[in-house]
């Protein structure tokens, strides 16, 4: 092929040109019925992300900067300050509030503690101890990045593997590489067949890890950038606030569900351990634990300062049970309203908008002297401005009206169809597109498309344009974390891949069996969810 004569630079630069050419010719064709002509722009800067974002041709975030570049140069908008309104999202200081908040739990070893604890007290058979594991991963997962969580749990995992098994077994991907090369040329001089070293504990511990990390993430807001995209976008398009306490009610039940039952199938029907005894493992979880000491008063500070926040986002969604309680001027205050606080004025966001109190918890750590600004910084700033890109990029299909013509001329077709029929469609789409590319660039380019479909299938469901476009944007960003078959899917499926100790057939055979379940599984969950949950939370 001439793609394998080309060298990576020039792979890039052919396919940075592909895109810009593809982008010319959506511009430049002739406006199709009920598009004006800054829509059809719009959806060629749509076109010219999403291309560079599946082919990986530049990284995420720098793709998402030249978003505003082209909806400015295109005359999309007509100030810059516009497109660029998307990067001053509150919800990416919301995510920069956690990823600073992550970086202090990291730093005094709180999230390894309670990995070794949950070993040493759950891991008393091999599948018990990959349960701990992927409830450990789930756990931080809501709170800390899927991605850091998964960073950090993967090392757990594999030290873990190294005690149950003997270290020779623990086999790595260079190895079978090694091994796979030998077994060719049994044709030449009688290599036996290379025999699969990777035993069934080691593809299932870490396999559950990948999964469990990107299943956590679907619990809360700040678990996973998809969660983040869809409540930014939602605001930018919709002028609607989903509360840190409303997702809660939306993603909890769904890891409730589906996390048990992605490490029944991994352990019971498709790597069931055959090791019989782990017990040596679970004493090396303990004398880790042991070995840690102590959380030092600084950790014990992080802690609370953690807790705290936590705590305080969930109660900030809960000011109707204060009602009885508290005078409006307070309920005001603290959650908000457009009545007079108790300072006098009148219209308030609330001190305890989840936002303000993840803000507020960075200077708490450097008050409290756990983090220097040196330690706080070194986040993942490339995750901000894809957000920031994403957001730009939805504005700009609403405004124009861009996402409603998609939505008319492409999902038309389902309009009057079973209610799980359009669920359904709506999961497997996000599933297959998530697989091609990662999974926040597959939220940043479908939610505005279903938020619009909201006036196409509200006759079908029954229900207002408004209610149905957050039904199909909510179910269509759940299904994004539930692509498990490519490592290029989501960034825990990446980690762990890269980590050397399983193969790509591994993740590709069990990803497959798990997406085609899993979709199943979404359509009933998500169809049970909409019936008797999400009209008392979302409408």
């Amino acid at each position: 092929m001439i793609h394998s004569h080309m060298s990576r630079s020039q792979r890039r630069i052919a396919q940075f040109l592909v895109a810009i050419l593809g982008t010319v010719l959506i511009a430049a064709a002739p406006s199709p019925a009920g598009l004006s002509a800054t829509g059809q722009y719009a959806i060629a800067t749509m076109f010219f992300a999403g291309f560079l974002w599946v082919t990986g041709t530049l990284p995420l975030a720098v793709t998402a900067l030249t978003i505003p570049v082209l909806l400015t140069g295109t005359g999309v908008y007509d100030d810059m300050d516009v497109a660029l309104s998307g990067f001053a999202d509150h919800l990416i200081f919301l995510f920069l509030a956690g990823f600073m908040l992550a970086n202090a739990i990291q730093k005094y070893n709180i999230d390894r503690r309670i990995a070794l604890y949950a070993m040493a007290t759950m891991g008393s058979s091999p599948r018990r101890l990959i349960l701990a594991v992927m409830l450990v991963t789930a756990g931080l997962s809501m709170w800390v990045s899927n991605t850091a969580t998964t960073a950090m749990m993967t090392p757990i995992a594999v030290g873990v593997l190294a005690q149950v098994l003997d270290r020779d077994e623990l086999a790595s991907a260079q190895q079978a590489a090694a091994d796979d090369t030998a077994a060719t040329t049994a044709s030449d001089g009688g290599t036996a067949e290379a025999v699969d070293e990777f035993t069934n504990i080691q593809i299932g511990m870490l396999l559950g890890t990948a999964y469990a990390a990107s299943i956590g993430g679907v619990g809360t807001i700040i678990g996973t950038p998809p969660n983040a995209i869809l409540v930014g976008q939602l605001n930018a398009v919709l002028d609607y606030e989903v509360g840190f306490a409303e997702w809660l009610l939306i993603g909890l039940p769904v890891v409730v569900v589906t996390l048990p039952l992605v490490w029944a199938l991994l352990t019971y029907v498709l790597y069931p351990p055959e090791i019989p005894d782990v017990a040596e493992a679970r004493v090396a979880a303990r004398e880790q634990l042991e070995a840690e000491g102590a959380l030092s008063p600084r950790g014990k500070r992080v802690a609370a300062i953690f807790a705290a926040t936590a705590g305080l986002w969930v109660l900030g969604g809960l000011g109707e049970f204060f009602e009885p309680y508290l005078s409006a001027a307070w309920l005001t205050t603290l959650f908000g309203g457009d009545g007079m606080t108790v300072f006098g004025v009148e219209g308030h966001q609330g001190l305890l908008y989840y936002v303000m109190v993840g803000v507020a918890a960075v200077p708490a750590l450097v008050l409290a002297d756990t983090m220097e600004w040196d330690e706080l910084v070194d986040i993942d700033w490339g995750t901000l401005l894809l957000f920031g890109g994403g957001i730009s990029l939805a504005n700009g299909l609403a405004d124009t009206g861009a996402t409603g013509w998609i939505a008319e001329t492409f999902f038309g077709a389902l309009v009057g169809a079973p209610i799980v029929l359009v669920i359904g469609a709506v999961i497997l789409l996000v599933v297959f597109l998530t697989e091609m590319t990662s999974n926040a660039a597959t939220t940043s380019i479908i939610v505005p498309i279903l938020i619009s479909l909201g006036s196409v299938f509200s006759a079908t469901l029954g229900l207002t344009d408004f209610s149905t476009a957050l039904f199909l944007a909510v179910a269509g960003t759940i299904a994004a974390s539930f692509a498990f078959a490519l490592p290029v899917a989501t960034p825990p499926n990446a980690i762990v891949f890269g980590s050397g100790y399983i193969k790509q057939r591994h993740m590709l055979r069990t990803g497959l069996i798990l997406n085609a379940i899993m979709t199943a599984v979404l359509t009933g969950v998500i169809w049970l969810l909409f019936t008797f949950v999400w009209p008392h939370v979302l409408w």
